[in-house]
């Protein structure tokens, strides 16, 4: 399910009415599929709550689990619990509370990820600027136990994190990360929302639909900003069952794949513009620290790490040579 495309306008949406400080109102959309993770919802919901700038809403969407949506709406009476009315997957998922969202801004957060008290203040700095059409956050792990010496930062990417190679200051960027990003919410009218053929599906790997919709926004309003503001930090949760090596090899396969599959919808160009830089100067320069880290102080280590990063870019590009063939 896609939102509405209508005719492109001459500028980028404003936001509606704003409270009395001329801050917009938010709504959050908060995505869940299973009572796995019922602990991190609660914990996600509470440090909503707990914003020093409120949200109007907070919207739990329930993908496809009626038992899990009754919970919600039982246990958690602060929210506007919904099920998803599209297809199986989180793109659909979020499409639905976008559909029932009433603020002037939209942000989303995962159901594993809880927000520091004030997210939504250092989110809406930036839309004082009418070019900005959405903004994101740093993505810090939190970890169920310490990662494993190999797993180098520049792909914490692969666990739904900020990594290695995002501004460190912050700034445009060309897309944000799902577990922390905000949209105008008047942008989806005109560009309409996530695309259902890309995205999670439960615990199968999708992903790169945020990616589509930030390319697909600055298509059509090229004079649009998407920022990178890390001062609005949350916190994933991280499972052990992701610092594995067969983990960390399934998703790699699985970007390029959605890669592949967003180049495919908007082209060349700006399908990899980010990747292309990410690929000749990020992932050098972190094998180059790697193996100088082992030349220094005998750390293996660190060529485990340099070694990692020439595997996961080789995996990557693999899954998207397997569905480039594939599409033809």
């Amino acid at each position: 399910m896609i939102l509405n495309n209508a005719s492109p306008p001459s500028t980028l949406p404003a936001c509606g009415n704003a409270p009395a400080d001329n801050r917009p109102t938010v709504s959050v959309v908060v995505c869940s599929y299973t009572d796995r993770r019922w602990t991190e919802l609660v914990d996600a919901v509470a440090s909503l709550q707990n914003q020093t700038y409120q949200p109007l809403q907070i919207l739990v969407v329930v993908d496809h689990n009626p038992v899990l949506f009754e919970r919600v709406r039982r246990s958690l009476p602060m929210v506007l619990a919904l099920e998803s009315r599209g297809t199986p997957g989180l793109s659909d998922a979020r499409n639905t509370g976008i559909a029932e969202s009433i603020g002037d801004v939209v942000a989303f957060l995962d159901d594993d990820a809880a927000a520091e008290p004030d997210w939504l203040e250092q989110l809406l700095v930036a839309y004082a600027d009418p070019r900005v059409a959405g903004v994101g956050g740093f993505i810090e792990p939190l970890w169920s136990s310490p990662p494993p010496a190999w797993f180098p930062d520049e792909f914490r990417w692969v666990l739904g994190c900020s990594y290695l190679g995002l501004p460190s200051k912050g700034g445009k960027v060309r897309n944000l990360i799902g577990a922390n990003m905000s949209f105008r919410r008047t942008i989806f009218g005109d560009v309409g929302g996530f695309r259902s053929e890309l995205g999670h599906v439960g615990q199968r790997p999708g992903g790169d639909e945020e990616t589509e919709l930030c390319i697909r926004v600055r298509q059509r309003f090229p004079r649009s900003v998407m920022l990178y503001a890390p001062a609005a930090r949350v916190h994933h949760h991280v499972p052990s069952s992701r610092v594995s090596f067969e983990y960390f090899r399934a998703r790699c396969f699985a970007e390029g794949m959605a890669k592949a599959r967003v180049t495919r919808l908007v082209g060349f160009t700006d399908g990899l513009a980010t990747e292309l830089r990410y690929t000749c100067l990020t992932l050098p320069n972190g094998v180059l620290r790697g193996l100088a880290a082992a030349a220094r102080g005998g750390e293996l280590a660190g060529v485990a790490r340099a070694a990692a990063i020439v595997a996961g870019l080789a995996i990557t590009s693999a899954g998207y040579a397997r569905q480039t063939v594939a599409a033809q």
